[in-house]
């Protein structure tokens, strides 16, 4: 098939990979050099103009700004296959209001909130919930729009750089999960669980970011998890809305059962790289089959038994002010030793590839365990070079722990 891949960071140069190498032609828009180097990429937002002038089959959304603005909405009106959420489904990513107030109003399990929509009612719903409380913005913010305050001072602080429109929600503790199903409508097919890291830091440490890195491990879930995630959360969200594409749970495995925490209208990432990278399916027949009302019945998703690792490499500052324009150097000719590096904030620039934003690169590497799998991955990123470049050290590690 011809595809075409909306985005330009790590998760759609993850996408076009793997569609590439099932033999799919790929156009990327607006790309990214590593997308390139698998298809064609065409710097241009006018989406529906090239799926016209290269006579895609099926187009494929990445990020969640499109599907916001109704990009479905606009290949659909013209008779065109497109794997997405609508632009009332995607309320469910651009508000986090509307999303939790919607998941009040279906059943589906998440933690006590209020909303606020002016600084003055924030601060005075602040004394309605113990430490740490949690604090989100309500539009979209990609991924850093959420700050877990421990006292006080910190949640006042955090209502003034986030507010005004908030929601406040308590604090719930147990292992966060990434659950990501694809759905045509009517019937889901879940993506195996995966594992993102927000902080900036080792051990879960300083602000949160858009993800420092990510697993897929065969084990965070067992199937009995997965029966009950879909049928308490996801299912409800699905019949209420007719959900078609990626919907995403970020759940909090609660000693009360999964909790959920937000919902996202698109694949992860991170998450991305290392479900890509473990997938064996054929994708692109998968997601045709998903854009066809009722398509997915009877479906079902073959993965590689060995766990994958995804870290990124993130720019000097990040998740702050970033610098751009450092030179890239070591990553591996033909990914050497079984790692693929996924580009994101990329650009060909006067020294070649150079950074362009704040999540450079997702070095991603698969291993016989968990273990292996990381070693693997940092061994790659070991070689890869660019002035400012950070990265945690410990993507993989709660895995570890817990088995």
């Amino acid at each position: 098939m011809k595809i075409l891949v909306i985005g330009g960071g790590g998760r759609e140069h993850a996408i076009a990979w793997k569609l590439a190498n099932e033999g799919h032609q790929i156009w990327g828009a607006p790309g990214n050099p590593g997308m390139a180097q698998v298809g064609t990429v065409v710097a241009s937002t006018d989406y529906l103009s090239i799926a016209a002038s290269a006579g895609v089959d099926l187009t494929v959304v990445g990020p969640e700004a499109p599907l916001a603005d109704g990009v479905v909405d606009q290949f659909r009106a013209a008779g065109r296959k497109i794997v997405g959420a609508t632009r009332e489904c995607a309320k469910l990513e651009a508000s986090k209001i509307y999303s939790k107030e919607f998941m009040q109003r279906v059943g589906i399990p998440t933690a006590r909130f209020l909303r606020t929509e002016d600084e003055s009612a924030a601060l005075r719903a602040l004394a309605e919930f113990d430490y740490p409380i949690v604090v989100k913005a309500d539009g979209l913010a990609a991924g850093k729009g959420v700050i877990i305050a421990q006292d006080r001072a910190e949640a006042e602080a955090a209502v003034r750089s986030l507010g005004p429109r908030l929601v406040i929600e308590e604090f719930l503790e147990g292992e966060e999960v990434s659950f990501i199903v694809l759905s045509d409508g009517k019937h889901v097919v879940a993506l195996e669980a995966s594992q993102d890291h927000k902080r900036v830091g080792d051990g879960d440490i300083g602000p949160n970011t858009g993800g420092m890195g990510a697993y897929c491990d065969g084990r965070i879930f067992t199937a009995a998890q997965s029966a009950h995630a879909i049928d308490a959360v996801i299912r409800p969200a699905v019949e209420a809305t007719g959900f078609t594409g990626f919907l995403y749970a970020g759940l909090m495995m609660t000693a009360s059962g999964p909790k959920t925490l937000e919902f996202n209208v698109r694949l992860g990432d991170p998450e991305t790289q290392p479900l890509m990278h473990r997938m064996r399916s054929n994708w692109g027949e998968v997601l045709l089959a998903s854009a066809t009302p009722g398509g997915l019945a009877g479906v079902t998703l073959d993965w590689g038994k060995d766990p994958s690792v995804c870290v990124v490499m993130a720019a000097h500052g990040y998740p702050g002010q970033v610098r751009t324009g450092d030179a890239i150097t070591g990553i591996p000719l033909n990914n050497g030793g079984g790692a693929e590096v996924f580009q994101a904030g990329t650009k060909v620039g006067p020294r070649g590839l150079e950074t362009s934003g704040g999540r450079v690169l997702g070095v991603t590497a698969s291993g016989a365990d968990l273990a292996a799998a990381m070693r693997n991955a940092y061994a790659a990123v070991d070689k890869i070079h660019f002035a400012g470049a950070h990265h945690r050290r410990d993507i993989g590690a709660k895995g570890l722990k817990r088995w």
